[in-house]
């Protein structure tokens, strides 16, 4: 929903910094686990084939203060938490959770964790992981997200406060509009559509074309999502095809929306010998003048 992206994977390795000449490593001899550190019942077991390059090096400097056996474990949860969290968040929530449980005075723990519980769509679990989070480093970094935990939950009264509180610190544009995306969520919520349009026009004219692409291409999927709900489909196409130009690669799943909008079914090809210029033009021009 709309603060997803918040919910950054700063426990794992980009895929800009990834390492292309490293494979996923062999199996490793099982170790005797030291007391203490065996998996509780249900519990997936540690893994021994993954790819421990996934971890930034912000975690693997947070894991030496570990005894070598706890860190070898909770590395490789964490490792494989970060390479299931896109296709299996559950399972990822799992392997986050038995890292956690070892090493809950870790942020990168409790990062993860969270993380990965609000991928798995479980928001009370991960809103006290980034309460628990935001104590231990004092950042303000998770709050979009914290408030869609609570948009999530039910409360959306204490969402617009915690959007209120992250927008008072004057955020950079990014988490900006992760903080408006949510504030619009929750005014729907309440039964608010057109005060969350306002909100997300007056943003999207506020902006510009300043903050990154990504940023962007949410703001006016999302806005665009809203008029198409309210029945303004000649403007939802618009900001669709807006977002498109912004978000060539369909992350947003504009794309994909503005052809269902149009009454077109497509066949996506995920070939490398796209046509990337087929993407038309990726400056800021908003439809209509910015209407």
């Amino acid at each position: 929903m709309a603060g997803a992206a918040a919910a950054g994977v700063a426990w794992r390795r980009t895929s800009g910094d990834a390492r292309p000449d490293r494979d996923r490593r062999e199996p490793r001899e099982p170790r005797e686990i030291p007391p203490g550190l065996a998996p509780k019942p249900g519990e997936p077991e540690t893994p021994t084939d993954v790819n421990l390059d996934l971890l930034s090096r912000g975690v693997k400097a947070e894991l030496r203060s570990l005894s070598v056996e706890q860190a070898e474990i909770v590395a490789a949860h964490l490792a494989a938490a970060a390479e299931l969290v896109d296709t299996d968040p559950e399972l990822a929530y799992a392997h986050a959770e038995a890292a956690r449980r070892r090493a809950a005075r870790l942020p990168v723990a409790r990062e993860a964790a969270g993380t990965t519980a609000y991928a798995a769509g479980e928001y009370a679990a991960a809103l006290n992981e980034f309460r628990a989070l935001r104590r231990m480093t004092g950042t303000d970094d998770f709050l979009a997200v914290m408030a869609d935990c609570e948009r999530g939950l039910g409360r959306s009264q204490a969402a617009l406060k915690l959007v209120k509180e992250g927008l008072a610190v004057s955020p950079p544009i990014a988490a900006r509009v992760e903080l408006r995306l949510v504030e619009a969520g929750a005014r729907e919520a309440l039964g608010q559509r057109d005060e969350a349009i306002r909100l997300l026009r007056q943003e999207i004219e506020l902006i510009g074309a300043r903050g990154p692409k990504s940023a962007r291409a949410r703001l006016r999927y999302y806005f665009a999502h809203l008029l198409a709900e309210s029945g303004d489909t000649a403007d939802a196409e618009k900001w669709y095809a807006a977002a498109v130009r912004l978000d060539p690669d369909d992350e947003t799943g504009a794309a994909e929306a503005l052809a269902e909008l149009q009454g077109i079914t497509i066949e996506f090809d995920d070939s490398d010998d796209s046509d990337e210029a087929s993407a038309g033009d990726d400056s800021d021009a908003t439809p209509g003048a910015d209407q």
